[in-house]
């Protein structure tokens, strides 16, 4: 039977902890100055969740399914599923497509965009981002369609804002360096975010959320992303968490809407899926460090899962695709 993990303590924060998991990868940032009138379609960016930062001036988002949005200086929205929108400085101007207009690229994450008919200056940051860990994965399953944080003076906390001002500020004479800095103050943007959500946002104590806040249910799931290798069964969590059996087993399900048991194997799937895709680690590895006593059980596994076998899905990480970046423009 596994022991419960000594180092995780009775105040350990289940969601914190998760928070601080996430990690952004495959980013890109764009420095846009639009004149009015103007107005910017993107389209819909499979996979990834984007951002807008209004540096300076003012304009309108609209989401599409939504309505359109004022959104002043230092306003930030965060669209976590890659929903077509529109960024403009009239809602009802006709949009001219994202990709049709001219870039300067500053770097492999770092972009440049001017656009408009010469009127009143807006700037933005804008960013493309993916999560390439198991909880985000989880976690942007159960954000909303946007995320608002409004003005420099916004109750979101003083920090936030104290950073998007210096982005700002970054943003408005790039000196050297100064695409390093922003893209990684923005990545800490991103999370903080997303924290403000969790939060203030009644959704955000739901499912699996509210599982993570649960004292004993939080503890349970943080063990299985600590140490997923493990062979957590339904009597060493409830032990490890000083439930009974019976009774860990219907809260877990009630808050997390799977078994214990199928939770595990659901999370050591996401990693090995996340592997097989960013590495050329051998499946016997793979399958060895997620607990699997052979190749074949972690193989069965993995098919009942995703139906299809490991090597199906390293061979369509081989693939050629378009980028979420649009097509090369430079």
């Amino acid at each position: 039977m596994t022991k419960p993990d000594p180092l995780l303590p009775e105040s350990a924060d289940p969601l914190g902890e998760t928070l601080h998991m996430l990690r952004l990868t495959g980013t890109l940032y764009c420095r846009g100055e639009f004149t009015a009138p103007f107005a910017i379609e993107i389209p819909e960016l499979e996979g990834v969740m984007t951002f807008l930062v209004v540096t300076s001036g003012r304009c309108w988002l609209e989401v599409r399914g939504s309505k359109a949005r004022l959104l002043e200086q230092g306003s930030l929205a965060l669209i976590p599923h890659g929903i077509p929108h529109i960024i403009s400085s009239d809602p009802n101007l006709p949009a001219d497509p994202l990709f049709d207009l001219p870039i300067e690229k500053i770097s492999d994450r770092y972009e440049c965009m001017w656009h408009g008919g010469g009127g009143a200056l807006t700037r933005t940051m804008y960013g493309v981002v993916r999560f390439d860990d198991v909880a985000a994965q989880h976690l942007l399953r159960l954000l909303p369609r946007t995320i608002y944080i409004e003005g420099w003076h916004d109750d979101a906390g003083g920090w936030l804002q104290s950073t998007l001002r210096f982005i700002a500020s970054e943003a408005a004479s790039l000196k050297p360096g100064g695409e390093t800095v922003i893209t990684r103050l923005a990545d800490v943007v991103v999370i903080q975010a997303i924290r403000s959500w969790l939060e203030k946002s009644p959704e955000a104590d739901q499912g699996w959320l509210a599982a993570l806040r649960d004292r004993q249910i939080g503890r349970a799931l943080a063990l299985i992303h600590r140490a997923p290798e493990q062979e957590w069964t339904v009597e060493a969590l409830s032990k490890a968490v000083a439930m009974s059996r019976s009774a860990f087993s219907a809260r877990f399900t009630n808050l997390v809407g799977v078994s214990p048991g199928r939770y595990l194997t659901d999370w050591r799937m996401q990693i090995a899926r996340t592997r097989l895709l960013d590495s050329t680690e051998p499946v016997s590895v793979i399958a060895g460090e997620l607990g699997y006593q052979s190749e074949a059980a972690f193989c069965r596994a993995f098919k009942r899962t995703f139906e299809l076998s490991p090597g199906s899905i390293r061979r369509s990480a081989t693939q050629p695709s378009t980028s979420y970046a649009g097509p090369d423009r430079g």
